[in-house]
């Protein structure tokens, strides 16, 4: 079979790892890397050995697949042409501004018989990987994600910008729809939110609690989940976790009979995955479903539910804090 021919289009912090990874698959040729900077595209181009583009329209028609890894405002008209040219499209979270624009690339990518996949990377985590096989109906789950201050990514409230990870991820472990949403957050070193938190309420009874920082002193991804079964407690970022679950000749009378060491009630199985690269195992999945062997891991209904979650959480944010910045919309810079 032909190889792939792709192209990645933005090739700034994260485009750049793509167009590393590209550049790495055996089945894919990356035939250029577009930016309108010429010193990113050349330094990136350089770097992985391909062709330096300044305006994606070059490539229209030229390509089989790309990754869309601009700002948020270009990934609908970017992903939109590059359909219309009868390629498949990975396009970065989130998926676009508006559900509105986020439907319209849906249509289009079926109307083309295309591949729209949406890169809500922490699918492929190695703890996420690692706890598949333990998850049964989970009914509780908290996430925590803070990260260090960073310039790079605060042309948007922290909602948009790492709080999505989450809201995709409780999604995709409850198997539902978000039927409540509750929020709050401040603005810290931006004019627009930096920290945040919401409690989501599922129509299967479920409920997540997210939040989110992105001016924590420390790094942190956590996530628990409770059910039934057990109970899971996942670190994302070293990719690992651990399973605790009442043994099975337990005599659950006896509990309340006397204290017992938890070690006696409780067994605790560790939770490692294969040593993989989540971003190389997205690319691959994405390849994949190009050639038609597997199914998208991330469609774009996934991404466009993810985003229409996130703007709910903006809206009861700006509903709390309707006289932030002189009433000027927290969903970007003012």
């Amino acid at each position: 079979m032909s190889k792939i021919r792709a192209a990645v289009i933005g090739v700034g912090y994260l485009g750049r790892f793509h167009a590393q990874k590209y550049a790495q698959i055996e089945s894919c040729e990356l035939v250029a890397v577009v930016d309108g900077r010429q010193d990113v595209r050349d330094a990136v181009s350089a770097e992985v050995k391909t062709r330096a583009v300044a305006d994606y329209r070059e490539l229209l028609g030229h390509v089989d697949a790309v990754s869309v890894v601009t700002p948020t405002p270009a990934h609908f008209a970017i992903a939109d042409a590059f359909l219309v040219a009868g390629a498949h499209v990975l396009v970065e979270k989130p998926i676009t501004e508006t559900p509105e624009q986020a439907r319209a690339l849906i249509a289009r990518a079926k109307a083309q018989g295309r591949i729209l996949q949406v890169g809500h990377l922490e699918r492929f985590n190695a703890a996420i990987l690692a706890a598949e096989p333990h998850l049964s109906r989970p009914r509780f789950m908290e996430c925590q994600r803070l990260a260090p201050y960073k310039e790079r990514g605060t042309d948007v409230n922290v909602v948009l910008d790492l709080m999505i990870h989450d809201i995709d991820l409780v999604h995709t472990l409850v198997g539902g729809k978000a039927a409540a949403v509750t929020a709050v957050g401040v603005p810290v070193l931006t004019p627009i939110v930096d920290i945040a938190n919401a409690r989501l309420a599922f129509d299967s009874g479920a409920v997540a609690n997210i939040t989110a920082s992105r001016v924590s002193r420390e790094r942190m991804r956590k996530l628990r989940i409770f059910q039934q079964s057990g109970y899971l407690s996942l670190d994302l970022g070293a990719g690992n976790g651990e399973f605790f679950r009442l043994r099975g000749d337990v005599d659950i009378a006896s509990l309340a009979m006397a204290p017992l060491a938890l070690e006696q009630f409780v067994e605790r199985i560790p939770l490692e995955a294969d040593e993989g690269d989540a971003l190389r195992l997205e690319f691959e999945s994405f390849l994949a479903a190009v050639r038609g062997e597997a199914p998208v891991p991330v469609t774009g209904e996934e991404g466009r539910d993810a985003l229409a979650v996130a703007l709910r959480i903006v809206s009861e944010i700006e509903h709390g804090l309707p006289a932030l910045a002189g009433g000027a919309p927290l969903r970007s810079r003012a």
